[in-house]
């Protein structure tokens, strides 16, 4: 891949072995293997097992992907019994535990009981996930998201940083990951601007996309009607909407099936397989605020990516399919004080008929109402709550969230409990389905060992190949290094030797070696990843020196 001409001027101008946690193996399934193998992983982020019910209640027919579960998922972190959304993209992407807030790095605090310790000098070491490694045998790969695609999430399965919030170093490293289709939202952390997320660096990350011959589509029609064999697709400037509000609020976003349908049939013209991501990013936001629509609206769209896959899988014969939840959230319930002596009772209408008058989530409730608040009714009525009381009218007019007030309004109707906004601990469902399907009850992060063993390679070994510390590397070499912070949001590791000066950019896939004041650019199929203390590059990075 290219660099930017920022870089071409700024540069110029400018001129250990892993100590792993250890891993329980996961039940596979036997099968004969064959070659090419795929490998599609579907995160419904935030969501439970209570919650997967009343979707299948709502929906009055099996789901998808009640075909296919087999067992079940632990999801604590290194440091919790509850995890935070990047340590367990990071378990479920590279097969490691981690803390709060990292995305692909090793923790710095391990108190989980049955863990094993790390050295000190590997807290916050990248380590290789998956997608780098269908990447290293030459399999095409995706990566899709109804978040922005920089969320903590797809940032497990495509970026190393110390914290999910460094929108602009995930996006960097994404883009120079040179991923083959990558669909969702996020399209303003692609560029400089005045947007919230817009870039800081300076640098137009659609520029390098187009160097690199992406097909870059905003729509859903565009998406759809692409032949290219590399599509970028930012649909929205942070994340998409929810499925339920999509035809009145966003009508040209695509649905999460199609996006997976369409990555698919891109993908599987590689010769070599592929391996594709996908998150159903939304129900986690609907949790988080109680929105019970919310939930089942984008459970049930992420169940329609599933059938896409699972369809696909059962005609391919050699494709591993594993849908789960990250982590639970919100405990929600069907029950609640309304029902505590009662319960045995209740019909299922009691739960499902008030659901069913909701046209909108609170979200897309919320973005109809006018400023001065003078169609509260309507907008309530958008939400299920078509017969407001008089004290129920009051109560919202007066609220100063009225939001709050409203999922609490629909919930109570419902006879549906939450015990909490944040983050649950429980066990959730698997499932999986292919000729290596994974059964029982296991870690998050046998679920990143069992896809990597699937297409064939280790993820440890691949860490050592492609996260080696520049300084000690360097340093070996005879070389005298430094990292150059002098521009804080374009870190660059420099290394000099006799009239030798080797330049690497932070975030990139390229080496800058000049001698006798003749410089050379060298372009990788790995990246370069600084994480506040070293850089860290691939073995095939040190070749060069040669």
């Amino acid at each position: 891949m290219k660099y930017s001409k920022k870089w071409s001027s700024l540069l110029f101008a400018s001129a250990i072995a892993l100590s792993s946690i250890s891993i329980a193996q996961p039940q596979v399934q036997a099968a004969q293997v064959k070659k090419p193998t795929n490998v599609i992983m579907l995160v419904m982020d935030g969501s439970s097992n209570n919650a997967v019910t009343l979707s299948r209640w709502y929906k009055g027919e099996n789901l998808a992907m009640d075909e296919i579960l087999s067992g079940a998922v632990r999801t604590y972190s290194a440091e919790s019994a509850i995890t935070d959304s990047a340590p367990a993209a990071t378990a479920l992407a590279t097969g490691h535990k981690s803390n709060a807030k990292f995305i692909g790095v090793l923790p710095a605090v391990i108190n989980s009981p049955g863990l094993a310790q790390i050295a000190k000098e590997d807290a916050y070491r990248p380590v290789a996930n998956v997608l780098e490694g269908a990447k290293q045998q030459g399999k095409a790969t995706g990566l899709i998201a109804t978040s922005e695609i920089q969320h903590a999430t797809p940032a497990g399965f495509s970026a190393h940083v110390k914290h999910r919030s460094q929108y602009d170093d995930i996006s960097e490293q994404q883009v120079y990951q040179n991923i083959d289709v990558v669909l969702g939202g996020g399209f303003d952390s692609l560029a400089p601007g005045t947007a919230i997320n817009a870039r800081q660096d300076g640098e137009n990350l659609v520029d390098v996309l187009k160097e690199e011959n992406y097909d870059i589509v905003k729509t859903r029609d565009e998406l759809l009607n692409s032949k290219k064999s590399k599509i970028w697709g930012g649909f929205a400037p942070s994340a998409l909407a929810y499925d339920l509000d999509r035809a009145a609020t966003r009508a040209s976003e695509p649905t999460l099936a199609e996006m997976t349908h369409k990555a698919i049939d891109t993908l599987k013209k590689n010769e070599n397989g592929f391996f594709l991501f996908i998150e159903g990013s939304k129900v986690d936001w609907a949790a988080h605020a109680n929105d019970t629509i919310g939930i089942i609206s984008d459970i049930l769209s992420f169940d329609s990516a599933v059938k896409e896959a699972v369809d696909f899988a059962k005609e391919d014969g050699n494709t591993m399919v594993i849908a789960v939840t990250d982590h639970g959230n919100s405990g929600i319930t069907m029950g609640n004080a309304n029902t505590t002596s009662t319960y045995s009772t209740t019909p299922v209408s009691a739960f499902i008929a008030p659901l069913k008058k909701a046209k909108m989530t609170i979200e897309g409730a919320l973005s109809q109402l006018n400023e001065d608040k003078s169609n509260i009714v309507e907008v309530a009525a958008l939400y299920g709550l078509d017969d407001l009381s008089k004290d129920e009218l009051a109560t919202l007019t007066s609220a100063k969230d009225m939001g709050k007030v409203m999922v609490k309004m629909l919930a109570n109707r419902a006879n549906i409990g939450y015990t909490t906004g944040g983050h649950t601990g429980e066990d959730v469902y698997l499932y999986s389905f292919g000729p290596s399907k994974i059964t029982g009850l296991v870690e998050n992060t046998d679920l990143a060992q069992a896809m990597a063993n699937f297409m064939g390679f280790d993820l440890n070994k691949l860490t050592d190949d492609l996260y080696i510390p520049a300084t000690k590397a360097f340093t070996e070499k005879g070389y005298a290094s430094k990292i150059d912070l002098t521009d804080k949001e374009n870190p660059t590791f420099i290394a000099q030797k006799n009239d030798v000066t080797v330049t690497i950019p932070v975030n990139k896939n390229i080496l800058i070696y000049e001698k006798d004041k003749t410089a050379k650019t060298y372009t990788f199929d790995t990246i370069n990843v600084y994480n506040g203390t070293d850089f860290y590059m691939s073995k095939k990075v040190l070749k060069v020196l040669k």
